[in-house]
């Protein structure tokens, strides 16, 4: 990490420093109370909660210094108090100054879907030849990226980011941050509709990673996607297509789902070829993997490091990660979030896999707008369609989950619908049944995870 003194901070951040020693030496930086360190600075962001409310306890927990925008008083005399007009904005010029000091390539992903697992995977391959950093979990924001950043160490040689939005101009301003010397786009998909009037606008904001890019950057672009053949068309610098048309230089051929074993395939690297498999049942998966193998290209990554890490790729927590509850039940954890092209494409690619009975624990999709009822109507007759066996709806929008199923033929037996996780978690363990598959998936703040829990207890004693 940065090794900064309290008077540089100061000068970075153009603060004031109103308490505490100018040459107090500050390595570890925190913007969340429960994960300070001992000796760590503290941003009080103000955001849902106003971080200044958290000052005492982040000096309790070892503090030795903050970033504050509003008077308060030194919880000791010794701590170092910078005061800012703005804290997020320090947070993020500090970041931005450490990175201009860094011989440093950033790697930028961003798209629909499957950022996380393409910055995870991305990072695994770069990470055989060199020194990485990467965003933490899904810190993909106007937090969570300088944040990262502040965890840049010497030996670091490329970062690899993740760069989320839900509404225009929040791409283009990480990018101010850390201009991608390699910018990902994994495809253009209807998701965050509440906030944008066209697949046209989400688009476009997925474009400002290539607008911000430093100058001579690599586009490394979906060759499935009709959007990003239109970048790629009017892009200057160099473009990588990844996917499944003939057009992409790093291309997956002969897709094969393998039962519970996972995909078997293909992957051409430019003019070679080798034969890959991959523990997930997504077939999502096997495209992140083939971008962040087109992102690995960049930097000459040879084909026989890209396949001894292929060996060691999993399903990311919480994202289409399969708990075996022993006697032939599987449970598929999707409950990070949820959006109709993810949930569509998780029932497809579940379909064909080995069960007695398919049960689909579905929570709201949130952020649709006045698609909302639309789309989890549609969802419903999906799953009818495709013949899924059980469905139990959580929350007041998955109703149409089960309107939609019941116009497709389902019988009312079929069905169980509740308003909370909490409930369906209580519900579930009696349903299942040996050999059973079940899908437990909704978006965040449905809390779905409740579900696995409660699944995990009963099961499994809790095990994970």
């Amino acid at each position: 990490m940065a090794s900064l003194t309290l008077m540089e901070i100061a000068q970075l951040t153009r603060g004031k420093i109103l308490s505490g020693n100018h040459g107090r030496i500050f390595s570890g930086f925190e913007f969340d109370s429960r994960e300070i360190k001992n000796g760590d600075l503290f941003f009080a962001l103000v955001a849902q909660r106003d971080g200044h409310d958290f000052l005492l306890d982040a000096y309790r927990r070892g503090a030795k210094g903050a970033i504050i925008s509003r008077d308060v008083t030194p919880p000791h005399s010794d701590f170092g108090l910078v005061k800012v007009s703005n804290t997020l904005q320090a947070l993020q010029d500090l970041a931005r100054e450490i990175r201009k000091e860094k011989e440093l390539k950033i790697v930028g992903i961003t798209g629909s879907l499957g950022k996380t697992t393409t910055k995870e995977y991305t990072a695994a391959l770069l990470s055989s030849q060199f020194s990485v950093l990467k965003s933490k979990k899904s810190f993909n924001n106007q937090i969570g990226l300088p944040y990262t950043l502040l965890h840049l160490e010497e030996n670091h040689q490329i970062a690899v980011l993740e760069m989320g939005m839900n509404h225009r101009g929040e791409i283009r301003e990480l990018t101010t941050i850390a201009p991608p010397d390699v910018a990902v786009i994994t495809g253009i998909n209807p998701v965050h509709t509440q906030f944008f009037a066209s697949l046209e606008e989400i688009a476009a904001a997925k474009r400002e990673i290539l607008e911000g890019a430093s100058p001579g950057a690599t586009a490394v672009l979906a060759g499935d996607d009709r959007f990003c053949l239109r970048f790629a068309q009017n892009w200057s610098g160099p473009v990588i297509l990844f996917g499944q048309s003939p057009e992409c230089s790093v291309r997956i051929s002969n897709l094969k789902l393998e039962g519970w074993g996972g995909y078997s395939f293909d992957l051409i690297y430019h003019r070679e070829k080798i034969h890959l498999r991959l523990p997930v049942v997504y077939q999502s998966y096997v495209y992140n993997f083939a971008a962040s193998a087109a992102t690995a290209s960049v930097f000459s990554l040879s084909l026989e490091k890209i396949q001894k890490t292929a060996s060691t790729l999993k399903p990311l927590p919480n994202r289409g990660e399969v708990i075996d509850l022993g006697d032939g039940i599987h449970v598929i954890n999707d409950v990070y979030n949820s959006s109709p092209p993810a949930l569509e494409a998780a029932l497809d690619n579940l379909s064909p896999l080995p069960a007695r009975r398919k049960i689909a624990v579905l929570g709201d999709m949130l952020e649709l707008g006045v698609e909302a009822e639309k789309k989890h109507f549609q969802i419903g007759q999906k799953l009818a369609h495709l013949g899924w066996d059980l469905l139990l709806t959580v929350g007041p929008l998955s109703y149409n989950f089960a309107r939609g199923a019941f116009a497709s033929g389902f019988h009312p037996h079929q069905v169980i619908s509740v308003d909370k996780a909490k409930e369906a978690a209580e519900k579930i363990p009696s349903l299942i049944q040996p050999h059973d598959l079940i899908l437990v998936k909704g978006s965040r703040r449905i809390k779905m995870e409740k579900i696995i829990e409660r699944l995990k207890q009963d099961f499994q004693g809790g095990k994970n």
